[in-house]
This record gives C-alpha cells, structure tokens and sequence, in this order.
C-alpha cells in the first residue's frame, strides 16, 4: 500500500508535467519541443543577466528554476490545473512568453499595496527597486502567489472602497493621501455619515455633531449603519468588514459620558480610527468667534500678498486654509477647482467676516483681481500637465520649492 502511494506522488514542475502529457497524448509536437529546447537556454541567460550574471554557474542555475518556476506558474493559472489545458497553451504560446507572462503577474503583485493606510504604500509602478522581490517571488509557488494575492486584494478593495466612499462625499483622493489617513477609518466615518444623513466628509465640528446626533436618545434605537446601496460589488465585502467593527465600537460611541475629545483624540483604541478633514477653518469658527483670534490663526500672522492669497484661494476651494503650499498641494488644488470649480465669495466673506474692518476692502481688491486675472489658467482643462497653472501659483502664492 505505501508504494502505491509513493509511486502517485509526483514532485515535478507544473511545466514538465504538461510536457510529458503533451508528448504522451500527441499535443506538442518535435517541431514545439525544439521550439522550446532553443528557447529555453535563451531565456536562461537572460533572466541571470537580469538578477546578477550570465557568466557565473551558480546564477545560471537559479535562472534555471526560475524560468521553469515561472512557465509552470503561468500554466497553472492559465489551465486552471488541467494538464491538457497547460500543453494546448505550450502549443499556442512560446516558451518565452509564458515566462514573461509569470514575470508580468509578479510585478504586478509586488506594486499592489500591502498596507490600508494612505501614504505608505508606493505609486508608480515597478521599478529597479523592486527587483530583489522579483527575485523571490519569481521561486514562489502557486500557493505562496495566490494567498499573496488574495491578500492584497482584500488591501486594494478596501483602499478603492473608501475613495469610493470619500467622493460621494465630496473628498478627493488626493486629499485623503495629504491627510495620511487609513482607509478603513474613511470608511467609518462615511458610515456614520450616512446613518446621520450627512452629505459631506466632515471636519472636526461636524464629525462632533454626527456623535451628538447618535447620542440622541431617539436616535440610538434606529441607527442604521447600511452598506450603500450603489456601493460596487467588489467592494461590498470589504465594506461590510469594516461596517462591523463599528457595531463593536457602538457601546463607547453612544457613551455620553465619555466626550469626543477624549474618546477620539485620547483613547489610544480610538485614535485614528476615525476620520475627519482637518479645517482649523471651520474650527476657529466653532470655537473662537472672536475677529482678531480668527483672523491671526488664520493667516498665522503673516500679511503679504502671497500669503493672503494662498490662504484666499484655498478658502475658496473649500480645502484647508493654508498661506503656503506644497508642489504636491498646489497640483491638488488645482485639479479640486478643475473638478469642482471655485467659489470666490467664500474667500470674500471669510475677509469681511474676519479681517480687521480697515483693510477688508485692501483685501478684497486684491483677491478680486486675483481671481479675475487667473481663472482662467486654474480651470483650463488644456494646460493638462499644470505647467501653466502651477507657473501661475509660484509666481502670486506661496508654493514651496
């Protein structure tokens, strides 16, 4: 009995058993088999050079195993498994396309993001430092790839999900990686948004209130944490997940005696589980109504032109007021007024509201003008690259070299 067994079990690579049934049952001719003797030694030397040298043993035999490693992982996945399948794609494949096929798979995977938190994962695509991973991915099996996979995934859905979620409610991408968030607690804070009938991701004094309204008594027996209904079906499942974690933090939300600062911002359990824009804005407003505090917070003492101008102008993006930008802010901003327009009466109020009385009308002009001059270049959909837009903020604002 324990022959039979041993005698079943084969360890062979993937490819070289599609091979041998391809031979067997008359799928790969002489023809194709010399076809892939020449390749592969080919193909060998290159995938040595690539990873260190074609000129050492040792380098070519690991490039060996890994273009045999690579073909076989291509099969596998292509025939679901089924050798006839994986002979049939030796038969209408080269040897050295399956290879490049695997090698194209594994890129792709090593560039997916690992990591729900926004700004940690990299943008770009695959590139030279990425190649020591090529070079351990490329000896994975199947297994090893496709619990990879899976994870990364699961990664890639719930950071898709909450832009997804973040742009139904007015929030750009952009935004969420300036503000270094997790995506899961985008997701919570939708969902909490939508239970309270909310229509904008909220800033601090509206997330505050959201609390407040879950808190009511009349509102704790009815809340309903719902999956959106036009939420993609790839997304579903993530959002679900994280739908529940929020059913599991309830208890302390609906807790009145603990207030938002201290659960939020001082529980170390709760601390950027949550999120919400970061507009000291709108929380002067909350907070210190007083014209002089407001306006000096706003500026943070600074009174030149560009300055004011970059704060202006942010304000009347709706994003957070600041008087200098980065490049990566300023292309933001402009793409935000390109998708969302600008409201150059927010900026004027916030003068009037805030300014000290003697240069309200100063301010003013000078924003007027502002506006009126540049419009056109901040909206223009042809200046495509932002060179000119960008030109224009350096040149009036404060853009950060």
């Amino acid at each position: 009995m324990t022959q039979s067994i041993v005698a079943l079990f084969d360890d062979r690579p993937f490819f070289e058993k599609a091979v041998a049934y391809g031979v067997q049952h008359g799928v790969l001719d002489q023809p194709k088999l010399d076809a892939i003797q020449t390749d592969a030694p080919k193909g060998m030397v290159q995938i040595a050079r690539y990873f260190g040298s074609e000129f050492l043993r040792p380098e070519l035999e690991k490039a060996k195993d890994r273009i045999v490693n690579m073909v076989s992982l291509t099969l596998q996945i292509q025939s679901g498994g089924d050798l006839r399948k994986a002979a049939e794609h030796l038969r209408e494949h080269s040897f050295m396309s399956r290879s490049k096929a695997a090698s194209d798979m594994l890129k792709a995977l090593i560039v997916m993001p690992q990591n729900t938190h926004f700004g940690m994962n990299e943008h770009g695509g695959f590139s030279d430092k990425h190649i020591p991973q090529l070079a351990k991915w490329s000896l994975c099996n199947l297994a090893e790839y496709q619990a990879e996979l899976a994870k990364r995934q699961q990664v890639a859905h719930v950071i898709d999900a909450a832009i997804w979620m973040a742009d139904e409610l007015g929030l750009h991408a952009d935004d969420l990686e300036e503000a270094g968030c997790d995506a899961e607690a985008v997701i919570r804070t939708a969902l909490l948004a939508a239970a309270t009938k909310h229509k904008e991701m909220p800033d601090w004094v509206a997330f505050q209130k959201i609390i407040a309204t879950l808190r009511k008594p009349s509102a704790t027996k009815a809340i309903n944490l719902a999956v959106p209904k036009n939420l993609p079906a790839e997304f579903k499942a993530a959002v679900e997940q994280v739908r529940q974690s929020i059913e599991a933090d309830l208890p302390k939300i609906l807790d009145s005696a603990i207030t938002c600062q201290k659960l939020f911002n001082q529980t170390p359990a709760f601390v950027g589980r949550y999120f919400w824009v970061e507009d000291g804005l709108s929380e002067v407003d909350h907070f210190d109504r007083q014209t002089s505090a407001a306006w000096t917070k706003a500026t943070g003492g600074h009174s030149d032109d560009s300055s004011l101008l970059t704060l202006f102008l942010c304000i009347a993006t709706g994003s957070t007021g600041k008087t200098l930008l980065t490049e990566k802010t300023a292309a933001t901003l402009i793409r935000k007024i390109r998708k969302s327009g600008v409201q150059p009466e927010l900026a004027t109020a916030f003068i009037q509201a805030n300014a000290p009385a003697e240069h309200q009308d100063d301010y003013i002009d000078i924003w007027e003008a502002f506006i009126d001059e540049s419009l056109d270049t901040l909206a223009s959909d042809h200046d495509y690259k932002l060179h000119d837009a960008l030109s224009l903020l350096r040149r009036e604002c404060n853009v950060a070299e």
